[in-house]
């Protein structure tokens, strides 16, 4: 079963010593390419995450709330996302949900209306011009998370997008304000990544806060 995971790993492996060694060395190898593509993201997405985190900024002192939302991997990362901007470890708390936490409200409009149409119909709900919609997509191709961005704009919230590989639609289609690309082709190392990518973008958004905005008010 672990095979995908460790293809070295014979199924008829019996010396412990070696095969530890070869985990190790396989935990540490991802560990190194993890830590660079965080480091050569972060670069890369500098300007980008200053304009996407002064945006943010000013929608939340004009009153309005995150919300967050994703699938599989990307909706556990949408709910982290929500607590650190509503529950953060120091500074100021915004408003913030994730439209993935209420699975009633997810499986009741899966069921009735269709998967495709889980997130923006809550955003069509709920939302107020003020706030802004951050969706997560490993391919940039969800098609539920691009139906929820491309309706955050039309309804005129700020619309952000977190994805991989090359963006995929979410950069093609145009259907965020601000989009987030993890160059890679690996969905552990994108996912990995995409949260250094959130807490960076966090750490923004909470040192304009401080100071006032992005205007300095």
């Amino acid at each position: 079963m672990t095979d995908f995971l460790y293809p070295f790993i014979e199924a008829d492996e019996r010396d412990a010593g070696p095969l530890l060694a070869d985990l190790a060395a396989s935990a540490e190898a991802k560990a190194a390419a993890s830590r660079e593509l965080v480091r050569r993201t972060l670069a890369a997405l500098a300007p980008e995450l200053a304009a996407a985190a002064a945006a943010m900024a000013r929608r939340f002192l004009a009153g309005g709330r995150l919300l967050t939302f994703g699938n599989g991997g990307s909706s556990t990362d949408a709910a982290a996302v929500a607590m650190l901007f509503a529950h953060p470890p120091r500074g100021r708390p915004v408003p913030a949900r994730s439209l993935v936490a209420d699975h009633a409200v997810v499986t009741a409009l899966a069921n009735d209306v269709g998967y495709e149409l889980v997130f923006s119909r809550q955003l069509d709900a709920t939302a107020r011009r003020d706030d802004i919609a951050l969706g997560l997509s490993t391919s940039g191709g969800s098609a539920n998370v691009l139906r929820a961005l491309t309706e955050a704009r039309r309804r005129g919230l700020l619309a952000v997008g977190l994805a991989g590989y090359d963006g995929g639609s979410m950069v093609v289609d145009g259907v965020v304000d601000h989009c987030l690309v993890v160059r890679s082709d690996s969905v552990h190392r994108i996912q990995e990544t995409q949260t250094a990518v959130v807490f960076d973008l966090w750490e923004r958004v909470q040192a304009l806060l401080l100071e006032g905005g992005p205007d300095g008010r």
